[in-house]
């Protein structure tokens, strides 16, 4: 892969394993919408840009920060060997045949928190409307119509009341509590990429609201953390399904990259 700036954007080239359009939109994020022109819009740490795909060729209009790009879409981990690995598991070949190209995305660790807290018993749809009014309720304005996602001090100073135009419901409390944990210090977001997954798993549940599959969500997508492995109604569903007695030993240490391509494969697979 190669990687170049041009007038206001980013290239990478010959980029393997990354298909833009199942990685932005099979649930693990929920700023990016596809423009008409078949373009990706979205906002990642304040940065409002474009992204299209042509082939294994990524164009990212709007932003020249090489680096931050390479780590959000993880493109210095070998996803061909992992896949290959993977794919000796009949299910799990299956589910990379048809949905091949999902990457993890590394996002910010606070709005990956604040995202699963959201997302809680709730829909795709409904997660992005709240998000969407969140940042642009408490965001700082980008231009053209795009709003960064507020800080946890921004949202530590809010009531209940104050997130009541969010219409988030019983999540609203618990956005607080998050925010005035880890703008206090007393929830340290900064060692969740390095620490024991348990030690990081102890210091997430200490927030209301937050248990195990928010703290999963949270380290695999928020700390590039790919041995997390969120639960929810339809990975439980694959594990009865497909894996009763656990899933199979080629995902060991890369349990959250075998959990995304299964989540989307099964939610979108009427046939098993």
């Amino acid at each position: 892969m190669k990687s170049y700036i041009k007038d206001d954007s980013i290239v990478f080239d010959g980029v393997d394993n990354l298909n833009i359009a199942l990685t932005l939109d099979c649930g693990q994020a929920f700023r990016w919408a596809q423009k008409p022109n078949g373009a990706w819009h979205g906002v990642a740490e304040k940065r409002a840009v474009d992204i299209i795909q042509d082939g294994d060729k990524i164009t990212v209009i709007g932003d020249t920060d090489e680096n931050f790009w390479q780590t959000y879409f993880d493109l210095d981990r070998d996803y061909g060997a992992i896949c290959e690995k993977l794919k000796t598991d009949s299910q799990l070949r299956r589910a990379i045949s048809e949905y091949g190209g999902i990457r993890i995305l590394r996002q910010n660790t606070w709005e990956a928190l604040c995202s699963f807290i959201i997302s809680q018993n709730n829909n795709i749809p409904r997660i992005k409307g709240i998000i969407e009014r969140l940042c642009a309720t408490f965001g700082d304005y980008l231009g053209n119509g795009d709003f960064s996602f507020p800080s946890a001090e921004v949202l530590a100073k809010c009531s209940v009341d104050d997130l009541a135009p969010l219409r988030s419901g019983f999540r609203a409390k618990y956005i607080i509590d998050a925010a005035q944990k880890v703008a206090g210090g007393e929830v340290n977001l900064h060692m969740l990429a390095t620490e024991d997954m348990d030690v990081c798993r102890a210091e997430l549940i200490k927030i209301k609201g937050v248990g195990a599959k928010v703290a999963e969500c949270t380290l695999l997508y928020g700390c590039g953390r790919i041995e997390a492995f969120p639960v929810d109604v339809w990975v439980k569903r694959i594990m009865a399904e497909m894996y009763p007695d656990g899933l199979p030993e080629c995902t060991s240490g890369v349990e959250g990259i075998a959990q995304q391509f299964l989540f989307h494969w099964r939610r979108n697979t009427e046939i098993i």
